[in-house]
């Protein structure tokens, strides 16, 4: 169940990245983490702290809620 509620996270982040056309490596930049870390979080295969998943936020302009529609 937590596996399918990270996939579902990490899915939502990276459909907010590509409707705003920014690349994982803009991303991940402008979030202060690794490409590789981004990759896996979009994938759900690493969980993102609560910081993480913020940095994402503000760096989408969008409020952390959104990554945990459909859960």
């Amino acid at each position: 169940m937590l596996n399918e509620r990270i996939k579902i996270v990490g899915f939502n982040i990276k459909v907010e990245r590509m409707r705003q056309q920014l690349t994982q490596e803009k991303l991940a930049e402008a979030s202060n983490i690794s490409i590789d870390s981004l990759s896996k979080i979009e994938t759900g295969k690493q969980v993102p702290s609560c910081l993480v998943l913020y940095d994402i936020a503000k760096a989408l302009g969008v409020e952390i809620e959104e990554f945990y529609k459909g859960i």
